[in-house]
């Protein structure tokens, strides 16, 4: 009991240490809050104070609340005044880029950003609205920042908000011109906020300057250049935003584009940070679209299209049959995108990710284009190849597309979406629609079958444990094949990967979320063109091999 007592008197003291630093009233009265609840509040407040937000290679990510382990006003200052550091200390010289969703405190902290910048002596260029975070990436570039931040936590939970950063061209050389951080600049910053001193001594300066509409029109103008100007236009799409910032943007970008403007599905079309309608804002998480597929029935649409809040994200609904809907994976459109490309005669790098479908790998090889696979996540997919060959199109199975790395060199949802359109408008004209397309490619490659065993905890250790699991007893067979190829990607990356003759699964914890994922591949041979039994094979294979992974992995 002692030793309980002694923890809850050091915990009380770092909160009041804290308490006599934070520059944000509000969450010093939530504070307090905790502290006057104790000893019954000594778990939240333990977890509270149980370390920092570390700054990754996603910038900040964490729950909206008081005290170092938080997004704050003060975890906020601290790190803007880490970042503003350390890009001196590189000698970057240009201004600060800096754009905001609509989630609670995003714009408090964006301006907060601004003002630690300019207090520092670096221009401040704050987007004028809650705005996409591809709009910031494009930012980045089009204005010659020398960094930018973006104020999101993209599709996590409601209560939850983050804080990402890219590189200029200065300081992140070609490939990472306008693209989010890797090492070893996340380990700089990360020391460069720890040596941050006490908050009261961090200079603020002017709010700096915030940008006009032409900034969006600029994007807007370049997003639609993506596409044949002369492309057939007949589409009728349904949109989501999820209740977030994509929705003006994309509408003016299909607009300007010369299709029909899509219907919006109406209470979910203005940004709200309680996100009401939707128990997850994730286009992926079921019961999402719902609200999507019922516009989209209402109005005969031919397609519906959802963003994720920030809308670098982009789901694809089609027609199933004559009544129902499916949303397209991510693989799916990630290889109907590299297709439309290929056809269109653009040449360069087609890049993927470990735990996307190997189909894109197949369509290069057999068209003579090159390919690399990289690491889960964008930062890496622009990076594909080292510069060897121009990257023209990546994406990764989180429905995160790159049509165009020129204009924006991260996932963008909204010129993502444009050539969805493109592609749909031109078989429409034919006769024919994506799903016909994917089983044209099916016939082709065979059968590239991919799903995800998600597993959300609410302790990480059972992440740990599982990832210890998988390693000290990994399986001999999958679906009754020999495991011919097992590769542990660690120290560089928590993955580990089996293979098969015909199977593929990749197994590791999420870098965003308290989740372990398993991403499951079964390729099965088209026989006689008979595409449907060969899908049917195929899922009965998954399904069975969902079985077995989630047995090995104990969860």
């Amino acid at each position: 009991m002692a030793a309980d007592t002694t923890d809850i008197d050091d915990i009380r003291e770092q909160a009041r240490r804290w308490l006599a630093d934070d520059p944000d009233p509000a969450s010093r009265d939530e504070l307090t809050a905790v502290l006057d609840r104790l000893p019954a509040s000594a778990p939240e407040l333990a977890d509270r104070f149980a370390g920092p937000l570390t700054f990754g290679t996603a910038g900040l990510r964490g729950p909206l609340r008081a005290g170092p382990n938080g997004m704050n006003l003060a975890v906020v200052t601290q790190a803007a005044a880490g970042l503003v550091g350390w890009l001196a200390a590189q000698g970057g010289t240009g201004p600060l880029v800096i754009g905001y969703d609509a989630r609670h405190g995003s714009r408090e902290f964006a301006e907060r950003t601004a003002q630690v910048a300019t207090g520092a002596g670096r221009p401040a260029l704050l987007l004028p609205r809650p705005l996409p975070t591809p709009v910031l990436a494009y930012a980045v570039r089009h204005l010659g920042g020398v960094a930018g931040v973006m104020v999101t936590a993209s599709h996590n939970p409601p209560q939850d908000n983050g804080y990402k950063v890219y590189l200029g061209a200065e300081l992140g050389g070609e490939l990472g011109w306008g693209a989010q951080i890797v090492p070893p600049a996340d380990a700089g910053i990360e020391a460069a906020i720890r040596s941050v001193g006490p908050l009261t001594e961090v200079p603020l300066g002017p709010p700096g300057q915030v940008l006009g509409d032409d900034l969006t029109a600029s994007y807007v103008e370049q997003a639609t250049a993506v596409i044949d100007p002369d492309g057939p236009r007949d589409l009728t799409v349904a949109y989501t935003p999820l209740h977030g910032v994509g929705a003006a943007v994309l509408t003016a970008a299909f607009a300007r584009a010369g299709f029909p403007v899509p219907g919006v599905v109406p209470d979910q079309a203005e940004p709200d940070p309680a996100f009401p309608t939707v128990s997850f804002p994730n286009p992926e998480e079921p019961g999402a679209v719902d609200r999507l597929i019922a516009l989209a029935d209402s109005t005969g649409a031919d397609l519906a299209i959802a963003n994720d809040p920030d809308a670098d994200r982009c789901a694809v609904v089609v027609r199933d049959g004559h009544d129902g809907w499916r949303m397209l994976r991510g693989d799916e459109v990630g290889v109907l995108l590299a297709d439309h490309l290929m056809r269109r005669g653009v040449t360069g790098l087609y890049a993927t990710t470990i735990v996307s479908s190997s189909l894109l790998r197949a369509m290069c090889a057999a068209r003579g284009l090159p390919y690399d696979e990289t690491l889960t996540g964008f930062k890496w997919i622009v990076r594909a190849g080292g510069g060897s060959t121009p990257l023209v199109f990546g994406y990764e199975e989180a429905l995160g597309y790159c049509v165009a790395p020129a204009h924006v060199r991260d996932k963008d949802g909204i010129t993502a979406a444009l050539t969805v359109a493109e592609l749909a408008a031109g078989l429409k004209t034919q006769g024919r629609t994506l799903t016909d397309r994917l089983d044209e490619l099916a016939a082709e490659f065979g059968v590239h079958h991919t799903d995800q065993l998600s597993a959300r905890v609410d302790d990480l250790r059972v992440i740990t444990d599982a990832m210890a699991r998988i390693r000290a007893d990994t399986p001999t067979t999958l679906l009754g094949q020999p495991v011919d190829s097992v590769r542990d990607l660690l120290p560089e990356s928590d993955v580990v990967i089996l293979r098969t003759g015909a199977a593929r699964v990749v197994i590791r914890p999420s870098g965003t979320e308290p989740k372990l994922k398993a991403y499951l591949e079964v390729v099965e041979p088209v026989v006689d063109g008979d595409v449907q039994t060969a899908r049917s094979r195929a899922a009965s294979a998954v399904a069975a091999l969902r079985a077995e992974v989630s047995a090995a992995l104990g969860i």
